[in-house]
Formats: C-alpha cells, sequence, structure tokens
C-alpha cells in the first residue's frame, strides 16, 4: 500500500507500507472514541503473515500511518441528489479531535504518523494493496 496527500501541487506527505486513515469527526465523538478507535487502528490485524494470513497489525509490522481529515465520510445522501454534511462537525470541535487522535495514534504507534492538513483542498491518492478497505464506527462497536 502507498498513499500521499497533495497541496498545492506539492506532496505533503506520502507513506509506503501501512495505513490510510480518513477520519469522519462529529459533535458526538469524544475523548473514549478516540481512545477506543486509535486502538482499533493500530492493532488491527490485516497485513499476511509468512502464510498470507491477514494475522500481522500496523504496528507490529512496523509499517506508517497517513490521517487525512475527511468530513465528508458523515454525508447524507437521504434526501434529493445533494449530499448534506450536517453530521460533520464544524471546525471548532473537530479540529481539537484531530489533534487528539494524531496525538493517541502517535502513542499507541510508538511513533511520529503522518497527516494531511485539516480543512485544506488536498489530493489524496492511495495504491490500494488487495485491496482492503475497513468501515470503523465507534458509535457502533460490533
Amino acid at each position: 500500500m502507498q498513499a500521499s496527500v497533495t497541496i498545492d501541487r506539492a506532496v505533503h506527505t506520502s507513506i509506503g507500507e501501512g495505513l490510510l486513515v480518513l477520519l469522519g469527526i462529529e459533535d458526538a465523538d469524544t475523548h473514549e472514541d478516540i481512545q477506543w478507535l486509535s486502538n482499533r487502528i493500530v492493532n488491527l490485524r490485516i497485513f499476511d503473515d509468512e502464510h498470507q494470513v491477514p494475522n500481522i497489525s500496523v504496528k507490529e509490522n512496523g509499517g506508517d500511518i497517513l490521517l487525512v481529515s475527511q468530513f465528508t465520510l458523515h454525508a447524507a445522501t437521504k434526501k434529493g441528489n445533494r449530499p448534506s454534511y450536517i453530521r460533520a462537525s464544524k471546525p471548532d470541535h473537530a479540529i481539537p479531535r484531530y489533534e487528539e487522535m494524531i496525538d493517541q495514534l502517535e502513542k499507541e504507534l510508538g511513533k511520529k504518523i503522518f497527516t494531511g492538513t485539516f480543512g485544506a483542498h488536498m489530493k489524496v491518492s492511495l495504491l490500494n494493496d488487495g485491496p482492503v478497505t475497513i468501515w470503523i464506527d465507534s458509535k457502533n462497536r460490533e
């Protein structure tokens, strides 16, 4: 897997082996949600072991994390043809939660993570190996 963020036609950051995490934040998100979600992301066993079985976490394989704030994950498409983003938090709530997630992921991973820039117009590139795409919702912890 490879991922990168380009801002103003310049590569802002990029990673090789690891995870691209798109983070949608809503007003109901709490410190507990951030802690739970960070732990889940860092310890989720989705990388192949020597037997090609997904049995290794990003923490175990030494991979990187690229975290990008993505309010459009909260798009409501039930009515009409224009998505509504009313569930997505405004910056005054979202920025502190985003920064908290950065800190928590770095603590759990044991190293610095890579990020986009909150609120910037970013071009996010992903070369997905597999592909493996997983939706994790801190409000639906099944």
